[in-house]
């Protein structure tokens, strides 16, 4: 069911997604804890917030905030039906069609809203 098949990339990629929100979690507590020392360290981050590089950053953190709650909806179904482990593969692709659906028209709003530096 995991070895080098769909369950073990929706295993991959449900941790990879968490350690990224976890991540970005960390970066906001940090600024949030950078305004105690004063404004000018909280204006700093901020400031790297307004990056392009930081906005690139945010379509990850979609991606994987995104990924991650759809495929936990496939474990807890998995999980709550008899029949949800023997189909996993096909929720898998399911899974992975909608959030193909979902996020191809996001990239579509936001990636020239950060190119235009709005």
């Amino acid at each position: 069911m995991y070895r080098g098949r769909e369950g073990q990339w929706a295993f991959i990629f449900h941790r990879v997604s968490g350690l990224a929100i976890l991540f970005y979690l960390l970066i906001h507590v940090a600024e949030l804890a950078a305004a105690m020392w004063g404004p000018q360290y909280s204006n700093a981050i901020l400031g790297f917030f307004h990056t392009p590089l930081f906005r690139f950053g945010l379509l990850g953190v979609i991606a994987a905030v995104l990924y991650h709650a759809l495929n936990g909806l496939r474990i807890i179904f998995m999980d709550f039906t008899g029949w949800g482990v023997k189909h996993q593969a096909k929720i898998w692709y399911g899974v992975f069609g909608v959030f193909l659906i979902i996020y191809i028209p996001v990239l579509i709003k936001i990636v020239p809203e950060i190119f235009r530096g709005h």
